[in-house]
């Protein structure tokens, strides 16, 4: 499968002036976007409980949860996000995706808008 990553604005949800650009890997496999552990520093995202999650390899590990406000192209939402670690790499997760209607074309390599549905 291609590689496909996309730039996103992260901003903290109660204080929109603090505001961090970065490139994120589109990961249809994580559930959640994960928020780089600098990014999380400096714009003072909090958590709102910890989740275990399952990694390819089998290992489990805990990470906390907290909101995220996130644009993308002229669309901005505030979203559940994995505050990440040291280490953790910026991922755009399945959850974020769905929120903006899009859908991931991993033979074309490109992310698009879909027909959402509501009933």
């Amino acid at each position: 499968m291609g590689v496909i990553q996309v730039k996103l604005t992260v901003k903290n949800p109660i204080d929109p002036s603090k505001k961090a650009i970065e490139e994120f890997l589109v990961d249809s496999g994580a559930h959640y976007t994960v928020i780089p552990a600098s990014i999380v520093k400096n714009l003072f995202l909090k958590p709102s409980f910890k989740q275990d999650f399952s990694l390819a390899d089998g290992r489990i590990i805990t990470r906390s949860i907290g909101n995220a406000t996130i644009r993308y192209e002229s669309k901005e939402l505030t979203v559940p996000v994995v505050l990440g670690r040291k280490g953790d790499s910026p991922l755009l997760g399945l959850t974020t995706l769905e929120s903006f209607g899009l859908m991931l074309d991993p033979f074309k390599r490109r992310i698009y808008h879909s027909r959402l549905m509501l009933a």
